[in-house]
């Protein structure tokens, strides 16, 4: 038995069982620590990014969307997928989520926080910004449940408050949100827009891509 936080977690066999549109599901058999081996599954998904846009006024841009696996509309930040493929650069995949989301392009912009989503079975992985000098676009066209939304602005303190109320509960939003209260609150200097990621996921859009 190796010493705790010595292992290697190899995998011996991997076998990819769906591959759909936007996620793929990979069975692992993992190397475990005392010699056994143990199956894991695995969901591999397009890297995303999302925008806390934050206007001059201290307000942040949020959208309401319907999300179909829950069933109902939630309030969330300007978010999409990394579906450009593997050279698609973070920040201008932002960019292009704000302006067909929101309407919205910004003159600045700060990594605010990544997230890894839900690591115990996917290697979804989000970068979220912190957009600031906004200026608004001509509306954008939107189609399925985007053509739907509608954007609402809020101080960052109300916004807080519906994160820890329960009336956001879309985990980037949350994360987006008290990370930006966080910064301010501390005086934190955030990392620049080309700081590494070390989880951006890749395994899915280089499948997607070969």
């Amino acid at each position: 038995m190796s010493t705790p936080g010595s292992h290697e977690f190899t995998i011996s066999a991997s076998e990819t069982v769906y591959s759909g549109a936007i996620l793929a599901l990979r069975l692992d058999d993992v190397d475990m620590p005392g010699g056994r081996t143990a199956q894991r599954e695995v969901v591999e998904h397009h890297g995303a990014v999302a925008v806390v846009a934050r206007d001059d006024r201290g307000r942040v841009a949020l959208i309401r969307q319907y999300r179909h696996p829950v069933g109902r509309r939630l309030l969330e930040i300007p978010a999409g997928l990394l579906d450009g493929g593997p050279a698609e650069a973070p920040l201008d995949a932002a960019k292009r989520e704000l302006a067909e989301e929101a309407d919205l392009a910004a003159a600045r912009w700060r990594v605010l926080v990544d997230l890894d989503v839900s690591p115990g079975f996917t290697d979804e992985a989000l970068r979220v910004y912190l957009a600031e000098g906004l200026t608004t676009l001509p509306v954008a066209e939107r189609e399925h449940e985007e053509a739907d939304l509608s954007l609402e602005w809020h101080s960052l303190a109300a916004a807080v408050g519906m994160a820890l109320s329960g009336e956001i509960v879309n985990a980037t939003a949350v994360a987006g949100l008290l990370a930006l209260a966080a910064a301010d609150a501390s005086g934190v200097e955030l990392r620049d827009v080309d700081a590494p990621w070390r989880d951006r996921p890749r395994a899915f859009e280089t499948r997607r891509s070969s």
